[in-house]
C-alpha cells in the first residue's frame, strides 16, 4: 500500500497510533485526577500508579533505538 511493506505499516501504526493512545490515556488520568479533586499528592499517586505500564513501552522504544533494533 502506497509503495510500504506490511512491516513498516505495522511499526509506524505500533510507533504513533500507540504513542497517540497513551497521551490520550494521560489526558483521561490528568482529567479524572482534577474531577475528583485529587490534591498533589493524590494526582501524583494516580500518575504513578496508572501511567506505570508505558514506562516499560517507552523503555523499549528507548532500548530498541540504542541497540539498532
Amino acid at each position: 500500500m502506497f509503495g510500504f511493506t506490511e512491516e513498516q505499516i505495522s511499526e509506524l501504526a505500533l510507533t504513533y497510533g500507540l504513542g497517540a493512545f497513551i497521551l490520550f490515556m494521560l489526558f483521561i488520568i490528568w482529567d479524572l485526577a482534577r474531577k475528583s479533586r485529587a490534591g498533589r499528592l493524590g494526582t501524583f499517586i494516580l500518575f504513578f500508579v496508572l501511567a506505570f505500564g508505558i514506562l516499560g513501552f517507552v523503555a523499549k522504544q528507548i532500548i530498541q533505538w540504542m541497540l539498532g533494533l
